[in-house]
């Protein structure tokens, strides 16, 4: 079940605004930026519609796609060039063939990179470019025993450096791929749903890095 996919409408759920963020003082290794969602006025986008809901529930923030063969994104309303992103990440409800991540490089829906896990074990990088999807690296997404199932929490971390992308799972790398399209964008959360909706993530502890 999960080839290559493509998803056949998407939702823009961005922040409005974007704010340039200067990070040339913070030395590799430090922090960029950093939200644990317990201020539910920090910037993060809370919206709803037909498909699912965004928006902070319970010192977290949560994404629920309902729609099936859907996703649903949210970003920080920031531009990035050298990032590594991590969060922490929990199925609350929903099919355990989902989609789960983080984005990368954000230009508008039609474009950005991403590293998505599924609850029942698969993981993949890929980019969006011109409303066109692909994977980067594979020909369909593939097993890793790092993920844990269920309703487990997994730390994801996705590093976007120079023309290098890296998925981490749990603190090990299982994908390493390069790709030169996309230089600088906006990052965040993703959630999605492949054949049934009813999906529903929850987000805690992101975090920016200068690699």
């Amino acid at each position: 079940m999960k080839k290559a996919w493509i998803l056949l409408v998407t939702l823009c759920l961005a922040a409005c605004q974007i704010r340039w963020l200067t990070d040339l003082a913070v030395p590799a290794g430090g922090t960029i930026y950093q939200d644990d969602f317990s201020d539910p006025q920090s910037g993060w986008p809370v919206q709803s519609a037909e498909e699912g809901w965004i928006g902070y529930a319970g010192e977290a923030y949560v994404i629920q796609v309902t729609a099936p063969n859907y996703d649903l994104w949210a970003v920080t309303g920031q531009t990035f060039q050298e990032v590594r992103v991590e969060v922490t990440a929990v199925r609350t409800a929903g099919p355990e063939q989902n989609r789960i991540g983080l984005v990368c490089r954000y230009l508008d829906p039609g474009n950005y990179y991403f590293f998505v896990i599924s609850s029942d074990g698969y993981y993949t990088v890929g980019k969006l470019r011109d409303g066109e999807r692909s994977l980067l690296g594979q020909e369909m997404m593939a097993y890793s025993d790092a993920i844990l199932p269920g309703e487990a929490a997994n730390r994801l971390r996705f590093d976007c450096s120079g023309a290098v992308l890296s998925g981490y799972i749990n603190g090990r790398m299982v994908a390493v791929t390069s790709d030169p399209d996309l230089s600088a964008g906006d990052t965040g959360l993703i959630a999605g749903a492949f054949d049934e909706g009813g999906v529903e993530i929850r987000f805690d502890d992101f975090t920016v890095i200068k690699p």
